[in-house]
């Protein structure tokens, strides 16, 4: 790396100055402009070992410069600096080809860094296919600091099958994030499959994850094809991990194993083709220590581990995120509304236990209800005052019966279907579901004594016993 000569192409003398200095001094040779088209002449004439340039520069955009140096000069290394901070730029960066991207305002050491790295490494000399994304489509707001990490291991991931776990709390964007990977990544083509863990009844699992044949149990009168099947050639999104039970656990550490999974009542391996992405709100390493969780399938599952913040830790961000879902409002057809700065320290000084989730459903409650075009601090805190965080949730949770309860899980599990039905059979194995806690439950009030459980649930005790068995719920005398 001694006299290892860097081209730096960047309109801001400011910058060009610091960078200069910083790599003088640990002895590389250094030039620098502040256009693209003298950068180019040079990379031209097969200069440089190594190219650091801006994105916005005032003759051409540094993404398409980048692609032209890559056709000329395929194994000269190039990091792209940008003050645009958007996961829009990382991704075309990194599908252009740039060997990093490094977010304005950047840590000068970490720089250096990435600049020692890129003359060590070996280049793979290839062209990645470049994907035309507008900026509207892009599923993630923000330019934090938090979510520039963020935006940059996304476009590391983009080429790549990696196994992905995303964890953060209840509405920070979790499914957002896997889609973006979907999206923008070698699966685009693909279906995008989510299966939310939480939503789903224990026993129906391993069917809905890898379906079953004709007869494998009560009420499958017909083959049924599972989410991994549904998913092959694309993406396969496990939500809510954390609620998968220990059984179908044990399933999906074979098929991330050995690569297949054979379907529910048959004898033939299936080959897997799905990348999979995890996510959970709940602390998985806890659920192992309890042994909810088994750890050698989160070890599987974390292989690349993404957390995403609340939105209380990247306060800048809630301007930008109100401004798109006032933007999103308003392509709904509801009346164009903007927040005055008042009201916008409001929202910004507000903790938003629900995050994102929460901050999106505030904002299209002003705009639906409101009439005035500019909202202030008074309205917002009015908001704020009648909608405490979990309050609603809290009500719902005092006022509902066992029939509201049930209705709620099977409309989540509809719904988690999209437009395909549930496996064949789901009248029984609901049935099932539910008949199983019930009777654990009897057991344990009446202390595991079955002649009393029998009779306060009004069966006959052999009948209890055979369910029991069926079952497969372990009796203890005494319990509770």
């Amino acid at each position: 790396m001694d006299n290892a000569s860097i081209l730096i192409a960047d309109d801001d003398q400011a910058i060009r100055t610091v960078l200069t200095q910083a790599l003088t001094r640990i002895g590389m040779d250094v030039r620098s402009t502040g256009n693209a088209a003298t950068l180019w002449q040079w990379v031209e004439r097969g200069e440089g070992d190594l190219v650091i340039t801006d994105v916005v520069m005032p003759d051409e955009n540094g993404l398409d410069l980048l692609t032209r140096i890559r056709k000329v000069r395929p194994d000269l290394r190039v990091i792209v600096m940008s003050a645009q901070n958007t996961l829009l730029t990382a991704v075309k960066a990194s599908e252009r080809g740039a060997f990093e991207y490094l977010p304005k305002p950047f840590d000068l050491a970490e720089l250096v860094q990435v600049v020692r790295k890129a003359l060590m490494a070996r280049s793979e000399g290839r062209v990645p296919a470049q994907a035309e994304i507008s900026e509207e489509e892009l599923p993630l707001i923000g330019r934090s600091p938090a979510m520039q990490e963020i935006y940059r291991v996304l476009a590391r991931l983009m080429a790549t099958d990696l196994t992905v776990m995303i964890a953060g709390e209840s509405g920070t964007g979790k499914e957002l994030v896997a889609r973006a990977l979907h999206d923008y990544g070698k699966r685009r083509d693909g279906p995008f499959v989510a299966v939310n863990m939480a939503a789903i009844p224990r026993e129906l699992i391993e069917s809905e994850l890898f379906g079953h044949e004709k007869g494998a149990f009560t009420g499958a009168t017909a083959r049924s094809s599972g989410r991994f099947e549904q998913a092959r050639g694309g993406t396969l999104f496990l939500d809510e991990i954390g609620d998968m039970p220990i059984e179908a656990q044990t399933r999906l550490l074979r098929v991330l194993q050995e690569g297949e999974y054979t379907t529910v009542g048959g004898r033939s391996a299936i080959q897997a083709d799905v990348r999979i992405v995890a996510a959970t709100h709940r602390d998985l390493r806890q659920l192992i220590r309890q042994g909810m969780f088994r750890e050698d399938l989160f070890y599987r599952l974390n292989v690349v581990p993404i957390r995403l913040p609340p939105l209380r830790e990247r306060k800048e961000d809630i301007p930008d995120l109100v401004r798109h879902f006032l933007a999103l409002a308003q392509r709904e057809g509801l009346p164009e509304k903007s927040i005055d700065g008042a009201g916008m320290q409001r929202l910004t000084a507000y903790n938003w236990p629900g995050n994102i989730r929460e901050l999106e459903n505030l904002v299209k409650r002003l705009v639906a209800l409101y009439s005035e075009e500019v909202i202030g601090a008074a309205t917002i805190d009015e908001e704020l005052l009648d909608n405490p965080a979990g309050a609603d949730e809290e009500a719902s949770d005092k006022s509902e019966n066992l029939s509201d309860a049930v209705e709620r899980h099977l409309r989540a599990y509809f719904a988690a279907h999209g437009d395909n039905l549930p496996p064949a059979g789901l009248h029984d194995r609901i049935l099932r579901e539910i008949e199983r806690p019930l009777i654990m439950l009897s057991l344990d009030a009446t202390k595991g004594n079955q002649l009393k459980a029998a009779s306060m649930l009004g069966l006959n005790r052999n009948t209890l016993r055979k369910k029991i068995r069926d079952l497969g719920i372990p009796v203890v005398r005494g319990a509770r």
